[in-house]
């Protein structure tokens, strides 16, 4: 690997050498010991002895590596324990962009905020550094010698007193290490703790087939989708897969728009934002809807269910059964967390007795190695925990301190215990109170496994060497098993030797590896038999319920320490730097609230945990609910998340519902947010029709009426007879996930300006995703808009730069020339689409910015006084130009992917040459659907977009 110390040293990295709660000192004191600590542990990083495993010494250059050109490689994000398949940019053996890899069947060549932003996390100086005893330093030695203690311990009373803690594992050979322990040490138990997890969805799989199963969805087969509270696009193993799956005959290229999604939903989620109807209401009165639904279908036993509260749900009632029954094997009905195992077990028998097992739904075994209930299990713990009957607890990469469910005082348990030893990559709350914190390799830098949410195998293999002498769980468990010291690669690639039954295991780890996922080994399906009847729920709900769920940037608090997803503008609310109790506009009318006022929250059967939560008024959101988003208010995350937000964790119980109690209090707080309207008040911006009216009038979306059409201009036509870029977005498609967004600030360097500089208007993202609401309150629907540099021919920027930094080149980009800019900021007043980005401050020296390693070296950082903006990822055009011209042809088609379009789950986003006739981009802006924005002002911009179709059920409203 290669020696980044002089790199890292650039960077001035924050390196946190005391505890938390040591005496201050003063700033210059601070400041020295925090650089030579820095230099210290980088200097030791570059000198850790050799490796465990064989490399190429950089004296003799490795092969296909060529200087200035980057390498990938095919590896696996892990997220919430399941894997995602990424290909790593390295360059110069510095990991600095992550895109999708299109072999594996979770991403499609797509990626996520979370995928995309792993790249800083490696990187971040905030990560644990070195091993620690309580809270003095120790060594990775000191620790092997308190662990022999332990292991005799162990090997004479067969591990009574040890407990494994681990989040969602779906590693094959960490769970093959695992079990091997517990054999080993057969009083041992395994614990699993993910705040996130679905227990109500496998306890619905038991009460449905009486064991539990995954289901894989199949979206593109359904031509009615009915989603009860479900948000698949977001935060499930699936969602790229889904989000790709379900927009196949919704796109503009389509020209169908035949199929339907129905939604019922408490809170405002990505899939119901496509919904062709949609309804909010509380998960009660979506319980009641279901089971009124059902006895409409037909189905035998089941009792007698009192009305929704809202009027409207028994219209829905009748219509959504006869739909269903007309759509018999064709359609799909998914059922989210907020509702009860016993209704999401009632939705499984639906859609067995519609026939969609087997065509819409895909029964598989559960991808997990354990599917346990995690709360009941990390329940457990804590019992035995206060009991005294745990003396040995071992956590790998989870932190119950912070998101553990409030009442089983886990922290108060942990710190009884006499050993306890915590592997992350922070130190965290947990690692804190723990007796031993382990620094974890990051997954970029170890080797590993995982399975996707199909079940497909991928082998984690690293792009570059601990930065900070971290080890990764395998290692951990190979120590507590008293094996010996082997590596994770000698582990990883032992369990496939044997399970692989390959005649040439070499073939088969090197077609693994570059595939990015193993052949052949996905799940297969399950033929299940489902239960004649399930039990009720309880359909009565509190008057104001709690609705808990993950923060669509920093998921459950583990990004919380990631500049770029605490920056990125929220799905619905463009929130940034925060969370909000979320509530609907009626509920807030009648507790006299408005968004920004803080109000106090408390459970109302537990008054002794209360949190402070400045509101947020949502239309959309159903009545008598809270939407509370986890992962904020961290205490341990680091210099970027500590103090962020409230911590809704203290008021998540073991139980729920969660029934909650608000009072209102004086206090208000600005929140910084992107977009600061919601409603197009009339304008013509995401134009949308329905079904009927496009098959009346394909031509719509250029058909609208406007004050004045400028059909010349002053200046000549300018012949560009080479390439000529273009770009087409596909509103259809556009799920308002902002991946976009995201991986175009990963791969142009651009900067992060922190809270302040965001409620000022200074954000600096070069994508934008605009959201409109549309229609009213009761129903209201959102539109997502991207927005990138529309690289006008006749750009109103151009004309007004007294120095010519922004002008147009050969084929047609409005490039800016930052050595010419001198700041005046005029283009950014006549750009009338506000997509230009001013550096008012040195934003790229913050310590909220990339250490210097991670920047992309194509692109150049800006300076302060210097305008920015979407170029189209000018360097991906030259490096194609360059490697075309080589080869004595011209690009082909595709073989220049922006860093927005490769990113985007749905392919939303299109791009190519314009002068190539068969090119995807001229394919897309030949559809009737394809609008210029603001093309009254005959700016004639190269990005276009599709207008929406909606195919509403017309008895619906």
């Amino acid at each position: 690997m290669f020696d980044l110390s002089p790199l890292m040293m650039a960077r001035r990295p924050h390196i946190p050498i005391t505890p938390i709660d040591a005496e201050p000192q003063s700033a210059e004191r601070r400041s020295f010991l925090k650089i030579m600590a820095a230099s210290m542990a980088l200097a030791a990083g570059g000198c850790g002895g050799p490796p465990r495993e064989p490399i190429l010494p950089y004296v003799q250059m490795p092969e296909m590596l060529v200087p200035g050109r980057p390498l990938y490689y095919a590896t696996a994000f892990m997220h919430r324990g399941y894997a995602q398949g990424v290909l790593v940019e390295s360059n110069m053996g510095r990991p600095t962009k992550v895109e999708g890899n299109p072999h594996h069947p979770a991403s499609l060549g797509a990626s996520g905020v979370f995928a995309q932003a792993s790249v800083l996390q490696l990187w971040d100086p905030d990560r644990s550094q070195t091993v620690r005893q309580g809270t003095a330093l120790s060594t990775w030695d000191a620790f092997k010698t308190k662990l022999l203690e332990r292991r005799k311990a162990w090997q004479s009373d067969g591990g009574a007193g040890l407990r494994i803690l681990t989040g969602t594992v779906s590693s094959p050979t960490l769970a093959a290490q695992i079990a091997a322990l517990l054999r080993r040490y057969p009083k041992a138990r395994w614990h699993c703790h993910d705040p996130l997890h679905d227990d109500a969805g496998y306890e619905a799989a038991r009460l449905a087939f009486g064991k539990p199963a995954d289901l894989l969805y199949r979206f593109d087969r359904a031509a009615i989708v009915l989603s009860l509270d479900a948000d698949p696009f977001s935060d499930w193993p699936g969602g790229i897969r889904y989000a790709r799956d379900f927009v196949r005959g919704r796109r503009s290229s389509a020209a169908q728009f035949d199929k339907r999604l129905y939604t019922l939903e408490a809170s405002p989620g990505l899939l119901g934002a496509m919904a062709d109807n949609r309804i909010a209401l509380p998960p009660h009165d979506i319980e009641r809807t279901v089971w009124r639904v059902a006895a409409r279908l037909g189905m035998a036993g089941l009792p007698q269910v009192p009305p929704a509260s809202d009027a409207r749900a028994g219209k829905w009632e009748e219509v959504l059964a006869d739909r269903l029954t007309r759509h018999r094997g064709a359609s799909l009905i998914v059922a989210g967390g907020s509702l009860s195992p016993q209704t999401r077990a009632l939705v499984h028998l639906m859609n067995a007795h519609l026939g969609n097992f087997g065509k819409t739904i895909m029964p598989i075994a559960p991808v997990e190695a354990s599917p346990q209930n995690h709360a009941e299990s990390i329940a457990t713990l804590a019992e035995d925990m206060h009991a005294g009957a745990v003396s040995s607890l071992v956590m790998l990469d989870t932190n119950p301190v912070y998101d553990a469910p409030a009442d089983i005082g886990f922290e108060q348990a942990l710190r009884k215990l006499p050993f306890s030893v915590h592997l992350g990559l922070y130190r965290d709350e947990t690692a804190r109170v723990s007796t031993w914190h382990l620094p974890q390799a990051h997954g970029y830098e170890q080797w590993s496994d995982g399975r996707a949410f199909d079940g497909s195998a991928s082998i984690v293999q690293p792009v570059i060497a601990p930065l900070y002498g971290g080890r990764s769980a395998h290692e951990l468990l190979d120590l507590l098993s008293g094996e010996g010291e082997r590596s994770a690669y000698a582990l990883v690639r032992g369990f496939w030797q044997a399970r692989s039954g390959a005649r040439d295991l070499d073939a088969f780890w090197e077609a693994a590896l570059r595939k990015g996922v193993i052949e052949g080994s996905e799940s297969t399906v399950l033929t299940l038999h489902p239960a004649r009847s399930v039990p009720p729920p309880a359909f009565d709900g509190p008057a104001l319920r709690a609705l808990f769920a993950p923060d669509a940037s920093v998921g459950g608090g583990e990004y919380a320490n990631n500049a770029w997803l605490q920056e990125l503008p929220r799905p619905f609310s463009t929130l940034t730097w925060d969370n909000a109790a979320v509530i609907s506009e009626n509920t807030a009318r009648s507790l006299r609230l408005q968004t920004g006022d803080v109000v106090r929250l408390s459970l109302a059967d537990r008054a002794d945990a209360t949190i402070d939560a400045p509101v947020w008024v949502w239309a959309g959101h159903a009545d008598g609910a809270v939407t509370l988003h986890l992962g904020y208010g961290r205490r341990a995350a680091g210099h970027v998340g500590n103090g962020v937000g409230f911590d809704a964790y203290r008021l998540k119980t073991l139980r729920g519902p969660h029934a909650l109690k608000l009072e209102k209090t004086v206090r208000q707080i600005a929140f910084a947010t992107t977009q600061n309207h919601q409603r197009m008040e009339g304008r013509d911006i995401v134009r949308m029709a329905t079904l009927e009216e496009f098959r009346r009038n394909p031509h719509f979306a250029n058909d609208e009426p406007r004050e004045r059409t400028p059909e010349i201009s002053l200046y000549a036509e300018w012949q560009y007879k080479d390439y000529k870029w273009g770009m087409a977005i596909d509103q259809n498609a556009c799920i308002g996930c902002r991946a976009c967004t995201i991986a175009c600030q990963a791969e142009n360097n651009i900067p992060v300006v922190g809270r302040e500089e965001v409620r000022r208007g200074r954000e600096m993202h070069w994508i934008r995703v605009d959201r409109y609401d549309i229609g009213p309150a009761t129903h209201v629907r959102s539109a997502f808009q991207p927005v990138p540099c529309m690289h006008c021919e006749t750009a109103p920027c151009e004309e007004v730069c007294p120095v010519g930094a922004t002008v147009h080149d050969s084929e047609g980009l409005n490039v800016q020339v930052y050595n010419r800019c001198v700041g005046t900021r005029f283009c950014s007043n006549n750009c009338p689409y506000k997509v230009r980005r001013f550096n008012f401050l040195k934003y790229a020296e913050t310590s909220l910015d990339r250490p210097a390693p991670a920047y992309n070296p194509e692109v150049t950082v800006r300076r302060r006084g210097v305008m920015e903006k979407c170029n189209y990822c000018l360097q991906r055009v030259t490096r194609a130009r360059i490697e075309a011209e080589k080869l004595g042809r011209r690009v082909q088609d595709g073989e220049v992917v922006t860093a927005c379009q490769a990113a985007c789950p749905t392919e939303a986003i299109v791009f190519g040459d314009l002068n190539d006739p068969g090119s995807k981009v001229n394919r897309a802006k030949a559809s009737p659907l394809d609008y210029a924005l603001l093309a009254e002002l005959n700016t004639r911009p190269r990005t276009t977009y599709a207008a929406v179709v909606l195919n509403p059920d017309e008895e619906l409203g």
